[in-house]
């Protein structure tokens, strides 16, 4: 019967590089990308849907 072995745990240094590219690069960007997407979509729907805001004229 094989033994598994279990591959080598991430030392603490690549962990640390791991979580300060989450913290200020990743997250930072989704946060971007996000409020950028729902600005566009609708922006979107008032050229086709819906109109600009406001009381109409």
């Amino acid at each position: 019967m094989a033994t598994q072995t279990d591959p080598a745990p991430a030392g603490k240094a690549q962990e640390t590089k791991l979580f300060i590219f989450l913290l200020v690069f990743l997250f930072p960007l989704l946060s971007v990308v996000t409020v950028a997407g729902y600005g566009f979509i609708v922006w979107i729907s008032q050229l086709v849907v819906f109109g600009p805001p406001g009381p109409p004229s």
